[in-house]
């Protein structure tokens, strides 16, 4: 007989007036990896929050190894029953190490000599998971970027001591690893789960789901619509279940001809500091790809456009943060606030803000983007981190920038909405909006005019849409010398 790692019968949770979990079961079996998709406002996180224990549920039954919980469930029973969770939304100590953040985890990293303790055994996991990470255990978090920053909390969650390890979530594992870093996870994933080990994967990218899921449920609406295992769906099928029409890349390329060699140059950018290394370009209506691995100089280049930092740049400029927490959201605001804070200027009559002019712009792109919230003055953080991210998408795309940044802005934000985003920024770009795109999704960059790929913070290589791929990308990523 198979062994429940847990069960849930009947969950509901709601707030207030919004009904999160609507009577969800669920049952993930030892050594098992079950992948859970559904859109922004599902109910996955909710559901992983009431798993770990930081949420009680209203109504229903929690089962953990074949014991049904009896009296409080709470984090500390979760953690001591072996269920680990990596939040779509990074929970590492900033102003910690990280190992000291690690020790944070294991009750038995003290005394003398913890801290060696707890560097070796962070060290061995991240070399395990992902090997060449460059990361240092007394590295701050604070001063890692985010994509090392998820590999130091993924790495943590599967460290194991006193306690056993029974279930490992993951909330949008991937959203900030480069190819090669997501392939050595889901890699280990099956790993791990081949020891007994336990596995949610909830991901946007159906790839990686159909890829590495042994069984695959569906959520939607607070409730759980389709479930069977991974061989039963493909792509098409997957998101037909989420309730969202398929479509190909191809049929959605955002290629525009309104950009063309004698389109007006918007920004010329040396991403090196040089005035001799190679030059990016971005002519009006055009969409630009930056690629290669992580950590490489795309994001330092977004923010040296941004800043006119050795770049030349003719246009009004607004930028789509991926890191929503740090970069984004100005979370004790509402929703309205972080939507129209980029076009004040043009809600401004006499000198004071015109408040139902706000509001009606606020309202105009809460229907826009589909920002799931009934209402648009709830405070930013109210929303699912797929939603806070259509409210970045919203500001942009609301105020008169002629130039769209976008720093890996996909994160967390479901299919549907992702084909949604593409068809306004072939829209935009029609009309001679330019956008320069990082993107750590091989995918979108089927949707772009042209691609810079970086490595060691220079320009490798320009690669012309007809040109894209993958293995391309991947030889200039790991080239030893600009192009």
């Amino acid at each position: 007989m198979t062994l429940h790692a847990i069960k849930l019968d009947g969950v509901e949770k709601s707030f207030g007036a919004v009904r999160a979990l609507a009577g969800v079961d669920l049952v993930v079996s030892a050594g098992e990896c079950l992948g859970l998709v559904g859109h922004n406002g599902a109910g996955k996180s909710t559901l992983m929050h009431v798993l770990t224990g930081t949420l009680s549920p209203d109504t229903g039954s929690i089962t953990v190894g074949g014991v049904t919980i009896s009296g409080e469930w709470s984090a500390a029973a979760s953690q001591s029953a072996g269920i680990r969770c990596v939040f779509q939304e990074l929970s590492l100590c900033p102003n910690l190490s990280v190992a000291e953040n690690a020790r944070i985890m294991h009750r038995p990293l003290k005394g003398f000599g913890w801290k060696k303790r707890a560097s070796e055994l962070i060290r061995a996991k991240l070399d395990e998971i992902f090997p060449s990470h460059g990361i240092d255990p007394d590295d701050e978090i604070a001063d890692l970027p985010i994509g090392k920053r998820q590999m130091a909390e993924i790495a943590r969650a599967f460290t194991v001591m006193s306690d056993p390890l029974r279930l490992v979530i993951l909330d949008e594992p991937t959203s900030s690893l480069d190819a090669v870093t997501a392939e050595q996870l889901l890699a280990y994933i099956g790993k791990e789960t081949a020891k007994g080990t336990a596995v949610i994967l909830i991901s946007h990218l159906l790839g990686e789901i159909l890829s590495a899921s042994n069984r695959i449920v569906v959520m939607k609406d607070g409730k759980s619509v389709a479930e069977r295992p991974a061989g039963g769906f493909d792509r098409a099928s997957l998101v037909a279940a989420m309730g969202s029409e398929a479509h190909s890349a191809k049929s959605h390329s955002i290629k525009s001809e309104a950009a063309t060699d004698a389109s007006p140059i918007l920004v010329k950018a040396h991403p090196d500091g040089s005035a001799t290394g190679p030059e990016m370009i971005v002519r009006k209506g055009e969409v630009i790809g930056l690629a290669g691995l992580a950590g490489h100089g795309q994001t330092r280049t977004l923010l040296q456009i941004f800043s006119r930092d050795h770049a030349s740049v003719d246009a009004p400029m607004s930028f789509i943060a991926g890191d929503r927490q740090t970069d984004g959201v100005f979370n004790l605001w509402s929703i309205a606030r972080n939507v129209t804070i980029r076009s004040l200027k043009s809600l401004t009559r006499y000198g004071l803000i015109d408040s139902e002019a706000e509001e009606r712009l606020a309202d105009e792109w809460k229907n826009r983007m589909a920002i799931r919230t009934p209402d648009m003055d709830n405070n930013i953080l109210t929303l699912s981190g797929g939603n806070q991210q259509k409210a970045l998408f919203a500001r942009a795309l609301a105020s008169d920038a002629t130039v769209i940044l976008m720093d890996d802005p996909m994160r967390g934000v479901d299919i549907g909405t992702k084909l949604e985003v593409y068809d306004m920024i072939r829209s935009e770009a029609a009309n001679g909006r330019s956008f320069i795109w990082y993107t750590t999704e091989f995918d979108e960059l089927a949707y772009c005019d042209r691609v810079y790929v970086f490595r060691n913070g220079k320009i490798s290589d320009e690669i012309n849409a007809g040109s894209i791929s993958e293995e391309r990308i991947l030889q200039a990523s790991f080239a030893e010398s600009a192009a």
